[in-house]
C-alpha cells in the first residue's frame, strides 16, 4: 500500500475499537481482509496492481497494526468490524463494496456478508471453516503454539503456527523469517490461539457461513494442504451463488508468490458481477 504506518481513516467499530483502513488508488470500492498474525500489509504486493483499477481500502483488523482491541474476544465482533466498515466505505462509494479476504480474514468477509447488504460479493482465499473429513490443526499443534506463547516465543509460536497448521515448507519458512516484516507477524502471534478457538464457534462454522446470499469466489492454492480443498469444497455445496478458481502451483500465500494470478481471478470475478 502507499504507506504503510498512516492510516486514511480510523472509525469505531460497533463497540468502540478503533479499526484503521489504508486506501489508495480509485474506480470500484474494494476491501481487503488479512489473516492471522498479520495486518494489512501482507497485500503489500496485490494491493498496488488492485489499485490500477480499483479503490483498495485494506483494513488492520482487531488487535493489530493501528487497529485497536478489546476483551473478551468473539469472532462475532471481527463480522460487525467488517459491516460497518464496509457500510461506510458505501456511503461514502454511493455503491456496495466488494470484500476479498484472505484465510481468517476469508471467514471474516464472509461473516461480515451476513450482517450487511453493503457487501455486494466475496472473494475468500482459503478461508473456509474446517471440514469434518479433515481439521487444520493437527493433533498438537494448537498446543504447542500456546506453549511457545507462554514462554513469550512468539517468533516459535509464529513458526509452529505456519509450519504446523498453514503447511509452510522449512525453505519457504526460512524465506519468510529473512524477510522484513517477520518482526510484524511475530507481534501478533498472541492472536492465532483467538483464532484457533473461533473454529469451534457455532457462528463461524461451515453452516453459518454457508448462509451468505451474495456471490462468493473462493481461491484455492492448487499445492495447498488436502484440508483446504476439502473446506472449499463443503463451503462451496452450501453457497447459494458460489465459484471455485485453482491457482496451479500455489499454497497459501498465493498473493505474493502468483500476484498477476490472484489479480486476474479477483478482476474477472468482480467486473463479471
Amino acid at each position: 500500500m502507499t504507506d504503510p504506518e498512516t492510516p486514511s481513516r480510523v472509525m469505531a467499530a460497533p463497540d468502540g475499537t478503533p479499526i484503521a483502513i489504508f486506501t489508495t488508488g480509485s474506480g470500484l470500492p474494494l476491501l481487503v481482509v488479512h489473516g492471522a498474525s498479520a495486518d494489512h500489509t501482507t497485500f503489500r504486493v496485490v494491493g498496488p496492481l488492485l489499485a490500477r483499477r480499483y479503490t483498495v481500502h485494506a483494513m488492520d483488523r482487531r488487535g493489530r497494526g493501528a487497529s485497536g482491541d478489546v476483551e473478551p474476544y468473539a469472532v462475532e465482533r471481527e463480522f460487525d468490524d467488517v459491516a460497518a466498515v464496509t457500510e461506510a466505505i458505501a456511503t461514502d462509494a454511493a455503491e456496495p463494496v466488494a470484500v476479498i479476504g484472505h484465510s481468517f480474514g476469508g471467514r471474516v468477509a464472509l461473516g461480515g456478508a451476513l450482517r450487511t447488504l453493503s457487501i455486494r460479493a466475496v472473494v475468500c482465499y482459503e478461508g473456509a471453516p474446517p471440514a469434518e473429513e479433515e481439521r487444520y490443526q493437527p493433533v498438537g499443534s494448537e498446543a504447542r503454539v500456546r506453549e511457545r506463547l507462554a514462554a513469550g516465543d512468539t517468533d516459535g509460536a509464529l513458526a509452529t503456527f505456519l509450519r504446523e497448521i498453514v503447511g509452510m515448507s522449512e525453505e519457504d519458512l526460512a524465506r519468510y523469517r529473512a524477510d522484513p516484516v517477520w518482526p510484524r507477524r511475530a507481534e501478533a502471534a498472541h492472536t492465532i490461539v483467538r483464532e484457533l478457538d473461533a473454529e469451534a464457534s457455532p457462528e463461524a462454522s461451515l453452516d453459518a457461513l454457508g448462509g451468505v446470499r451474495q456471490p462468493v469466489l473462493q481461491v484455492l492454492g492448487g499445492a495447498s494442504r488436502p484440508a483446504f480443498r476439502l473446506a472449499t469444497e463443503a463451503l462451496d455445496a452450501r453457497l447459494a451463488n458460489g465459484r471455485v478458481v485453482v491457482i496451479d502451483g500455489a499454497k497459501h500465500a498465493a498473493h505474493h508468490t502468483h500476484p498477476d494470478r490472484f489479480v486476474d481471478a479477483v478482476s474477472a470475478f468482480v467486473d463479471g458481477i
